[in-house]
């Protein structure tokens, strides 16, 4: 079996699968509310800043690497 010439017969039906379990599940109503949400609160510090400093090379110096 060719499943390259079959491809779009399978595309075909997954999306009515698809379909189906999305129209099937939508009516469906939720047995219990959601939890309620967890709030975390992270400690706020100061954030930590590299600074790198160095001086230039001069284009000699470039060449000589």
């Amino acid at each position: 079996m060719n499943i390259a010439k079959n491809m779009e017969y399978i595309f075909l039906a997954a999306v009515a699968v698809i379909s189906a379990t999305g129209f099937a599940t939508a009516a469906t109503p939720l047995k219990h509310s959601a939890p309620a949400a967890v709030v975390a609160k992270a400690e706020t510090k100061a954030m930590p800043v590299v600074t790198v400093t160095a001086k230039r090379l001069t284009a000699a110096e470039k060449a000589a690497l």
